[in-house]
């Protein structure tokens, strides 16, 4: 009996120790964040269908955004706070009462109207609707034509 409670103690001890390893593609809490996007860069996401434009600028004190669709051109200015994650950044504010929350990750996008390709991929979510498009930097710009 002696023999058993020690060897389901080591087998116990053993499962314990495995569970604390990292796997590849797991995130660790001691993981770097992103910093493939400087905090000094100018953010440029765009979608369509429907079509939207988010520009993100830093402006001294933290960040500026500009939404503008088809319906409003000139578009609305709201103020952003930045965060980064560990596969990419976050901006968050609120614009017309509504909670605005962009995440932005490094991977190949197109837009699918033009031949250009984005760096970035882009998530915003504005009150209950999430847009979904592509992104750029002014240290990262797409590839491509520049008016297709």
């Amino acid at each position: 009996m002696r023999h058993e409670l020690q060897t389901l103690i080591a087998v116990s001890s053993a499962l314990f120790l495995s569970g604390c390893t990292q796997e590849a593609g797991e995130i660790s809490r001691d993981a770097q964040a992103f910093d493939g996007i400087a905090d000094t860069e100018n953010v440029t996401l765009l979608g369509n269908e429907p079509f939207w434009n988010l520009d993100i600028d830093p402006d001294g004190k933290g960040f500026t955004a500009r939404y503008s669709t088809p319906e409003n051109i000139e578009g609305s200015q709201f103020a952003m706070l930045r965060f980064a994650g560990n596969n990419g950044v976050g901006f968050n504010g609120e614009l017309n009462s509504e909670t605005v929350q962009v995440t932005v990750t490094p991977e190949e996008c197109s837009d699918g109207m033009s031949d250009r390709s984005y760096p970035y991929t882009a998530t915003v979510a504005i009150g209950e609707r999430t847009l979904y498009g592509c992104g750029y930097t002014s240290d990262e710009p797409f590839s491509g034509e520049e008016n297709p």
